[in-house]
Protein backbone atom coordinates (compact mmCIF):
# COMPACT_ATOMS: atom_id res chain seq x y z
CA UNK A 1 0.00 0.00 0.00
CA UNK A 2 1.21 3.49 -0.60
CA UNK A 3 2.69 5.69 1.90
CA UNK A 4 2.60 9.27 2.23
CA UNK A 5 5.66 11.59 3.14
CA UNK A 6 5.67 15.36 4.36
CA UNK A 7 8.32 17.59 4.39
CA UNK A 8 8.16 20.37 6.81
CA UNK A 9 9.70 23.69 6.72
CA UNK A 10 11.42 23.41 3.74
CA UNK A 11 13.25 26.46 2.31
CA UNK A 12 11.72 29.07 -0.14
CA UNK A 13 15.36 28.70 -2.36
CA UNK A 14 15.13 24.91 -2.05
CA UNK A 15 11.39 24.07 -2.96
CA UNK A 16 12.53 27.05 -6.01
CA UNK A 17 15.41 24.45 -7.02
CA UNK A 18 12.73 21.60 -6.78
CA UNK A 19 10.30 23.45 -8.98
CA UNK A 20 12.65 24.58 -11.69
CA UNK A 21 13.94 20.90 -12.01
CA UNK A 22 10.92 19.27 -11.92
CA UNK A 23 10.05 21.86 -15.00
CA UNK A 24 13.26 20.58 -16.51
CA UNK A 25 12.01 17.31 -16.62
CA UNK A 26 9.00 18.00 -17.34
CA UNK A 27 7.07 16.42 -14.21
CA UNK A 28 5.41 18.13 -11.07
CA UNK A 29 7.22 18.20 -7.63
CA UNK A 30 5.47 15.03 -6.07
CA UNK A 31 6.50 12.88 -9.22
CA UNK A 32 10.06 14.51 -9.38
CA UNK A 33 10.78 13.48 -5.14
CA UNK A 34 9.12 10.26 -5.81
CA UNK A 35 11.19 9.18 -8.41
CA UNK A 36 14.60 11.06 -6.32
CA UNK A 37 12.94 8.57 -3.37
CA UNK A 38 13.26 5.62 -5.63
CA UNK A 39 16.53 6.24 -6.54
CA UNK A 40 18.06 6.86 -2.79
CA UNK A 41 16.32 3.64 -1.99
CA UNK A 42 17.31 1.46 -4.65
CA UNK A 43 20.73 2.51 -3.90
CA UNK A 44 23.14 1.22 -0.80
CA UNK A 45 23.91 3.42 2.02
CA UNK A 46 27.46 4.76 2.71
CA UNK A 47 28.27 2.82 5.23
CA UNK A 48 27.07 -0.02 3.67
CA UNK A 49 28.94 0.58 0.32
CA UNK A 50 31.76 1.42 2.46
CA UNK A 51 32.08 -1.92 3.99
CA UNK A 52 31.68 -3.76 0.93
CA UNK A 53 34.58 -1.67 -0.67
CA UNK A 54 37.22 -2.85 2.39
CA UNK A 55 36.73 -5.99 1.41
CA UNK A 56 38.98 -6.06 -0.72
CA UNK A 57 42.60 -5.69 0.53
CA UNK A 58 45.74 -5.00 -1.46
CA UNK A 59 49.33 -6.40 -0.37
CA UNK A 60 50.18 -3.70 -2.00
CA UNK A 61 51.79 -0.46 -0.90
CA UNK A 62 52.43 3.00 -1.81
CA UNK A 63 55.93 2.41 -2.97
CA UNK A 64 54.58 -0.45 -5.53
CA UNK A 65 52.05 1.51 -7.05
CA UNK A 66 54.40 4.49 -7.68
CA UNK A 67 56.75 2.38 -9.59
CA UNK A 68 54.24 0.91 -11.63
CA UNK A 69 52.75 4.29 -12.46
CA UNK A 70 56.66 5.66 -13.07
CA UNK A 71 57.41 2.52 -15.28
CA UNK A 72 53.80 3.35 -17.24
CA UNK A 73 54.49 6.98 -18.08
CA UNK A 74 58.02 6.12 -18.68
CA UNK A 75 61.27 8.92 -17.86
CA UNK A 76 60.26 12.36 -16.68
CA UNK A 77 61.29 15.19 -19.73
CA UNK A 78 63.75 16.61 -17.46
CA UNK A 79 65.64 14.12 -16.20
CA UNK A 80 69.02 13.80 -16.32
CA UNK A 81 69.41 10.42 -18.68
CA UNK A 82 72.68 9.55 -17.33
CA UNK A 83 70.88 9.26 -13.35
Amino acid sequence: MPKTVQIRDLDDAVYAGLVLRAAEAGVSVPELLRSEAARIAARPSMATWLAGTGVRRSDRGAADTLAALDELRGAWPDADPAA
